[in-house]
């Protein structure tokens, strides 16, 4: 209980400093770095998962309530980029397991698992499964989601003069009790429901669905006010940072260096899909970059609620990412497995 308090704490004063300072989304990035310098430097924090996945619930609402039947039409235009997706996956794979093995010495396993950007729970149940080195594979997903979530803000003000500082939504106090009431039982009958069938992603994508439906009927008219957004932030920043918790030097040096070169590549593919993408004129180059970006779910969604992106073409591209990965890790588990035995 302590070292909850303590994280609360720690993870209070991040967004503070960021506030304090004028720097870009202090409720999400001032947790990442505040709770990751702590953990660093051995201060004993501690996260709350069934609270994480409640409020990463609360994106899924978000993002949900942002559809209309004009919307759910646009999607079908978007099959050109969808299948971009699956080519980038293969691409990620072909250069960064490779990299993993042969500049760091990992196993296939853990070098396959470590290169996929899927989600951190999925890749650390996969690769355990396989025979590969959890705590490493931890420490690589964990940085690839802090350093694309850091970069990005500062790439989307840098090239778009994306404004930050919006409200990521409505104050609570102007949206009617009953709106409020039943975006809290889309949050929790979509994950509890999704969950309960197995679905990956079940604490935002159950929620989502939910909150689709009711909002193409016309029943939920409102998405989550801001201040439900930026305590989401809050503990998806604090999450993040905490997972370094326990890091030793050794890991410092190789996982966590392994994980930044991994980062450069994932960033340069990034941009060479993207850039093909707006040569094609297929979609607009924002959204096509937080798209196709390789960061947590959660994460890319929080962005693109900020700077008012088109919800449908970022969630879908990112869905079918974590789809694609997924489905891909059991059988290429098999095939390592079937070689491994010959």
């Amino acid at each position: 209980m302590k070292s909850l308090a303590l994280t609360y704490a720690v993870a209070g004063m991040g967004v503070a400093v960021f506030q304090l300072l004028n720097l870009p989304l202090p409720w999400l990035l001032g947790p990442i770095f505040a709770c990751l310098f702590a953990a660093l430097a051995g201060v004993p924090l501690k996260g709350n998962k069934l609270v994480n996945d409640a409020m990463r619930s609360i994106l899924g609402v978000a993002v949900g309530a942002t559809f209309t039947v004009a919307l759910l039409g646009s999607m079908v235009a978007m099959w050109p980029t969808l299948l971009m997706i699956p080519l980038m996956i293969a691409s990620i794979g072909f250069v960064g397991v490779p990299y993993f093995q042969k500049i760091w010495g990992f196993d296939f396993a853990t070098s396959y698992y470590s290169a996929m950007p899927g989600g951190l729970q999925d890749m650390l149940a996969f690769g355990e499964e396989a025979g590969g080195d959890v705590r490493a594979l931890s420490l690589i997903h964990a940085t690839r989601v802090m350093v694309i979530v850091v970069a990005l803000p500062f790439i989307l003000q840098g090239v778009w003069d994306a404004d930050l500082s919006n409200p990521p939504g409505a104050p609570a106090t102007s949206i009617a009790p009953s709106q409020l009431l039943l975006m809290v039982l889309c949050g929790l009958v979509g994950w509890r429901g999704a969950k309960a069938v197995g679905m990956f992603g079940a604490s935002i994508l159950g929620p989502l669905i939910i909150a689709a439906i009711l909002s193409l009927l016309g029943i939920l008219q409102h998405r989550p006010p801001a201040e439900a957004i930026w305590m989401a932030q809050f503990y998806i920043g604090m999450t993040v940072g905490t997972k370094y918790v326990g890091v030793t030097m050794p890991e410092v040096r190789r996982d966590v260096a392994a994980a930044l070169g991994l980062c450069v590549i994932l960033l340069v593919l990034t941009v060479i899909f993207a850039e093909v993408i707006y040569l094609m004129d297929l979609a607009p180059p924002m959204e096509t970059l937080l798209a196709f970006a390789p960061g947590g779910q959660a994460e890319m969604t929080v962005l693109a609620l900020i700077v008012g992106a088109d919800m449908a073409f970022v969630i879908a591209h990112h869905v079918l990412r974590i789809f694609v990965v997924i489905l891909g890790a059991p059988l290429a588990a098999r095939l390592f497995s079937s070689k491994s035995t010959d």
